[in-house]
């Protein structure tokens, strides 16, 4: 069944100058270069420390993190990033594909060395199958063995990559229903999402199902590019970053002529302007692209003269399994409205909108003021609002002091739903948080303010 015929506009292609997906995949792009094709996590890490862009999610974790004082190569641990088997580093892969044709080693290793700074596990294991995808995609108009040459690079005992052998067998036994495939990744693979706003809601960023999404695109479009926009896009969860990869792999196998017109007609008028908070412009990342490509080619063997460039295409080779934290499922949320918190000293319900949604949480600026609550599990994770006003509190488990934390965004803009801290590694049974608000402003911070909104509780 060939779906409908998408929508577009020419002057719609200015948004991309604004786009996040975006300027973080540049500054990947940049660190490399300014440093070569050696950059290490600690020179991926030290851009992504000093940007002043919006982040969210496991980019915004990360960021946080490292200007803690968490090292690069920890950064992206479930450990210090709740988000780490989320998206993000899957969505901004694509500049390492697309200096990587033919060339899925290469590539694996490379994205390790970036992905960590942000992710871990499956979060990385999404930008490895994006990357593998694009490596192949410049030797093949097959999109069955695009996909398959991306599940090559997985290790065949992760959940990302039976997720990806799972679709590509619906995809045979129902070569013609893509619904039907979606219904069942759904059915089996819709779970475990580490994201403290999606964990129990429809929304889920976990790389490895939107990884799913990008394969069912590719599949079922069968080479078409808006068949291939269209479902990946209807899939749903991530649907703008989905398609956005599909269709760059797709693109390296149409190549530039091979786009449906409309969608290109209107490139060359936003070509050499600069994407926000980079100072690089569409005609300027194609001519950086390129030069990387090449390099590259000639670091692993190949060579190229003024009209060719010679590609020892290599075998893919599976990565090493990472460490996964596997979360046990979520046993409740408890709001701030639930009688079972009790609030000593000064807080305040407050309603807060944040982009086009309202928030509610305890607000407290106030040295001393406490928040308590017993719960009984194995896991746990304090949810709340980072502020641009954020300011420190301390956290205590069964009356002994385990950290202190802030509350602070590192932007001008409050982050909702987001997890203060978290431990998943608790002795089943009875607990008590104690939450105390330590009065003092984190550097940076333009005040004192403490944000809760819940308590999850795993078992």
């Amino acid at each position: 069944m060939r779906l409908a015929t998408v929508f577009w506009q020419a002057e719609m292609i200015e948004t991309a100058l604004s786009q996040d997906d975006l300027y973080v995949d540049i500054t990947f792009a940049q660190v490399l270069d300014e440093h070569g094709l050696q950059a290490s996590s600690e020179d991926f890490a030290a851009l992504l420390k000093e940007a002043e862009y919006p982040l969210w999610h496991a980019n915004l974790a990360a960021r946080r993190a490292l200007r803690r004082g968490v090292p690069a190569t920890l950064s992206g641990l479930p450990q210090y990033n709740i988000h780490a088997h989320d998206i993000d580093f899957q969505i901004e892969s694509d500049f390492i594909g697309l200096m990587s044709p033919g060339l899925p080693a290469a590539s694996n290793e490379l994205a390790l060395r970036a992905g960590r700074v942000v992710n871990h596990g499956d979060g990385i294991y999404g930008g490895m199958f994006i990357s593998a995808m694009y490596a192949s995609a410049f030797f093949s108009n097959e999109p069955v063995d695009i996909v398959k040459a991306g599940l090559a690079v997985l290790p065949p005992e992760s959940d990302y990559a039976s997720l990806i052998a799972d679709v590509v067998a619906w995809w045979q036994e129902y070569p013609e229903d893509w619904q039907l495939n979606w219904q069942r990744i759904h059915d089996k693979w819709n779970r475990g999402e580490m994201c403290p706003e999606g964990v129990l809601q429809p929304f889920n960023i976990d790389a490895s199902i939107n990884g799913a999404y990008v394969a069912l695109g590719l599949l079922y479009g069968k080479g078409d590019f808006e068949q291939t926009m269209l479902i990946s896009t209807r899939a749903g969860q991530d649907s703008d970053c989905n398609p956005s990869n599909a269709l760059g792999i797709l693109g390296v196998v149409l190549g530039f002529d091979g786009i449906p017109p409309k969608f290109t007609s209107a490139l060359e008028s936003i070509a050499d302007k600069k994407f926000s908070y980079t100072s690089y412009s569409y005609n300027d990342i194609v001519d950086s692209s390129f030069r990387r490509a090449l390099n590259l080619v000639r670091q692993e063997g190949g060579h190229a003269d003024e009209k060719n460039v010679y590609v020892p295409v290599q075998k893919a080779k599976a990565a090493d399994l990472q460490y996964s934290m596997a979360l046990a499922s979520v046993k409740e949320e408890i709001p701030f409205t639930d009688q079972r918190w009790q609030w000593q000293g000064q807080w305040r319900a407050s309603p807060m909108k944040i982009w086009r949604y309202t928030h509610e949480s305890m607000i407290s600026e106030t040295e001393g003021a406490k928040a308590t609550i017993a719960f009984e599990g194995s896991g746990v994770v304090i949810k709340g609002i980072l502020l641009p006003d954020g300011g420190k509190l301390d956290v205590l488990l069964d009356n002994k002091l385990i950290q202190t934390v802030d509350v602070y965004s590192d932007e001008d803009n409050a982050k909702p739903q987001e997890g203060l801290w978290h431990r998943f590694d608790l002795a089943e049974g009875k607990h008590e948080l104690t939450l105390k608000v330590r009065g003092e402003s984190y550097p940076g911070s333009s005040g004192k303010a403490i944000s809760i909104s819940s308590l999850l509780v795993y078992e």
